[in-house]
């Protein structure tokens, strides 16, 4: 069983940035890719990023796309999702996810999940 813990959620101006944090244990590192989604209130959620196995492949949305950036720090077992120029849209409860594929931008193949984290932004 994966563990996955969420940090660095908050609250934060339209323009600034955040960077969240994900722990994962309970499984080799080195064989789960890793993702971000999101979830807007009264919406469904939405991939946001992911990176591959090795951390050589991202994905991102075309929304977030030059904004954030997905990287992972085997050492620490972390996934970190850097946001940067936020806007109101991207208030969100933010998911980190585990799939033990390749990598994949398909939130139906992931299969351990964490708790959420809240990142609002304002105006």
């Amino acid at each position: 069983q994966v563990q996955l813990v969420e940090s660095g959620g908050g609250l934060v101006q339209a323009g600034g940035s955040l960077r969240l944090s994900c722990a994962a244990s309970g499984w080799t590192w080195i064989t789960l890719a890793m993702g971000w989604f999101r979830q807007a209130p009264g919406k469904e959620r939405k991939f946001v990023a992911a990176i591959s196995r090795s951390g050589d492949s991202t994905y991102y949305s075309d929304s977030v796309k030059g904004r954030f950036t997905i990287s992972r720090d085997s050492a620490k077992n972390t996934v970190v999702l850097q946001m940067n120029s936020l806007t109101l849209e991207d208030t969100a409860v933010y998911y980190c996810a585990a799939t033990r594929r390749v990598v994949s931008t398909n939130e139906r193949e992931y299969e351990y999940w964490g708790q959420g984290t809240q990142v609002t932004v304002s105006s």
